[in-house]
C-alpha cells in the first residue's frame, strides 16, 4: 500500500505535540520534510523529530518530488498563498484553522484546489475526536429530542503577554490572524456546532475592545440561527477574572454541556431527572484521529475526512459576519 509522504510548512509550536508526530505514527503515513523561514529552527525541528529534510523556503518544500501532501501550519495570513501554490503543484492540502483571514480568501483557496483537482482539508480536528463524536452520537440518537437552542460561553483573564505592544503575539494582530483570541479559539466551537447541528445561516452580534490593549477585539457577543431553525447565542471575553468554558445544547428531552478545550467531563441531563457524566480524555497528539481520516481518504480507503474547505469556509463566514462592524471601524 502506498505511503503518504508529508511536508510541513511552518514547523512551529502547534506541530511539536498536537499534530507533527501524528504524521509519523499513523500507518501508511510519513513526515519527510519540514520548512521554516529560519533555517536553523527548521533544521533543529527536523533533527529532533527524525525528519530527513528541512527547508527555509515554502516553494522548495512544495516542489520536492518526494512530498505527496502538504500540511500548512503557518498563521492564517499565509494560508491562501501556500494553499494556491500547493494546488498548482497538484498536492493535497491540510491547512490549519482558521482556514484564512476572510471568507473571500477561503473561496479563493477552494476554487484553486477545485481547478487543479486537489483535496483541501481544514484542521478542525474536533470532528474526529472521540470526546466530540460522543456528543454528536447522543444528539444524533435523539436522546435530547428536538434541539431548540445553543449557548456558548468562553472567557479568560487578560494575560501579561498581551501587555507588550511592541512584541504582541500574532494571534492578536488582525493582519496576521484575522482578529484576536476570539478568532483563534471560537472557530473551534463554531465549527463543531456546524458539524453536529448543521450550517449557520444568520449572524448578529457585537465586537469591541474593552481593554484597548491590542488592535484586535477582546469581547464578542453574538446570536445566530441555524438553517434548521435552531437558535444560538454566545459570549467570548478575554478580559475577565477567571477562565470558564462551557457550551450547552438544549433539546425538548434533555441537554448536554461540555467544554471545547480541556478534558472536563461531558454532562447530560434528561427531562426525567436522570443525569450522566461522561469522561473521555483527548489523545496526546490531539490532531491524530483527524489526520488518520485525511490519510485514509488520500489512500482511497473507506470513508471521507469530515472537515473540508467548504465546511471550514462556513465558520470563517460566521466570524466575518460578527466582526464586520468592528473591522470597518478600524479601517
Amino acid at each position: 500500500m502506498k505511503i503518504i509522504k508529508w511536508g510541513i510548512i511552518g514547523c512551529g509550536n502547534v506541530t511539536e505535540v498536537k499534530s507533527g508526530p501524528a504524521f509519523q505514527k499513523i500507518p501508511n503515513s510519513a513526515l519527510v520534510a519540514v520548512m521554516r523561514r529560519d533555517a536553523t529552527l527548521a533544521e533543529d525541528y527536523a533533527k529532533r523529530h527524525n525528519v530527513p529534510k528541512w527547508y527555509s523556503k515554502a516553494e522548495d518544500l512544495i516542489n520536492d518530488p518526494e512530498v505527496d501532501a502538504v500540511y500548512i501550519a503557518t498563521p492564517p495570513s499565509s494560508h491562501k498563498e501556500y494553499t494556491i501554490l500547493c494546488a498548482k503543484a497538484g498536492k493535497p492540502v491540510y491547512v490549519e484553522k482558521p482556514m484564512a483571514l476572510t471568507f473571500e480568501e477561503c473561496n479563493e483557496m477552494i476554487s484553486a484546489c477545485k481547478e487543479h483537482n486537489v483535496p483541501l482539508f481544514v484542521a478542525y480536528y474536533r470532528r474526529a475526536l472521540p470526546r466530540f463524536l460522543k456528543i454528536k452520537e447522543i444528539i444524533d440518537e435523539g436522546k435530547l429530542g428536538n434541539i431548540r437552542h445553543v449557548n456558548c460561553v468562553l472567557y479568560h483573564p487578560f494575560e501579561e503577554r498581551y501587555d507588550d505592544e511592541i512584541n504582541l503575539p500574532w494571534t492578536v494582530l488582525p493582519h496576521i490572524s484575522g482578529g484576536g483570541i476570539f478568532v483563534d479559539l471560537a472557530c473551534h466551537t463554531l465549527d463543531f456546532l456546524d458539524f453536529v447541528l448543521g450550517p449557520i445561516k444568520s449572524v448578529r452580534g457585537h465586537a469591541t475592545s474593552q481593554l484597548l490593549a491590542y488592535p484586535a477585539e477582546d469581547s464578542v457577543s453574538m446570536s445566530f440561527l441555524f438553517e434548521n431553525g435552531i437558535h444560538g447565542s454566545g459570549i467570548w471575553n478575554f478580559a475577565s477574572f477567571e477562565r470558564y468554558d462551557n457550551t450547552e445544547i438544549v433539546g425538548d428531552k434533555g441537554k448536554i454541556s461540555f467544554s471545547t478545550f480541556g478534558n472536563d467531563p461531558i454532562h447530560v441531563q434528561y427531562a426525567n431527572g436522570e443525569k450522566e457524566s461522561i469522561a473521555i480524555e483527548n489523545p496526546l497528539h490531539i490532531q491524530q484521529p483527524f489526520i488518520e481520516t485525511v490519510v485514509a481518504e488520500l489512500l482511497g480507503q473507506e470513508g471521507v475526512s469530515p472537515s473540508k474547505g467548504t465546511s471550514g469556509a462556513r465558520t470563517t463566514w460566521v466570524i466575518d459576519e460578527v466582526l464586520k462592524e468592528f473591522r470597518n471601524s478600524k479601517s
